[in-house]
C-alpha cells in the first residue's frame, strides 16, 4: 500500500463517520436534549475529518502532529456525545449508536498511534 493510499483511506474513512453521524441524527426523537446533543455531535466528527486534511496539508512537522491531535480530540468528543444521545430503545438508532461510538473510539486510536510514531 502506498502512502498515498493509506492518506486517502483515512480521509475516506472519517468522512465517512460523519456521514454516518448525519443519517443517525435523523434517526433520533426530536427532544430538546437529543437537538442540542446531536448539534454538537455534527459539528465534532465533521471537524474529525476536516482536521485531518489540514493535518496532510500541513506545513511542518510539528503542525502535523498538533492538527491529529485535534482530530483524535474530535472523535473523543464525538464518542461523548453519541453516548449522551437517548436512542428512546429503537433498535435501529441503538444498533447504530453503538456502530458509531466504535468507529468513534478506533478513530481515536488510530490518530493516538499516529501521533505516538510522529513523535519519536
Amino acid at each position: 500500500m502506498t502512502e498515498n493510499s493509506k492518506t486517502y483511506d483515512l480521509e475516506e474513512r472519517s468522512f465517512e463517520f460523519a456521514k454516518r453521524v448525519r443519517s443517525f441524527v435523523r434517526l433520533l426523537l426530536k427532544t430538546m436534549p437529543n437537538v442540542e446533543d446531536a448539534r454538537q455531535l455534527v459539528r465534532s466528527s465533521g471537524s474529525v475529518g476536516s482536521n485531518y486534511i489540514e493535518a496532510n496539508d500541513s506545513l511542518s512537522k510539528k503542525d502535523f502532529v498538533m492538527r491529529v491531535k485535534i482530530c483524535r480530540k474530535e472523535a473523543k468528543e464525538s464518542r461523548y456525545w453519541l453516548r449522551l444521545l437517548d436512542t428512546s430503545n429503537d433498535s435501529e438508532a441503538t444498533a447504530e449508536q453503538g456502530a458509531l461510538i466504535q468507529e468513534a473510539t478506533e478513530l481515536m486510536n488510530i490518530f493516538g498511534a499516529i501521533i505516538r510514531k510522529s513523535e519519536l
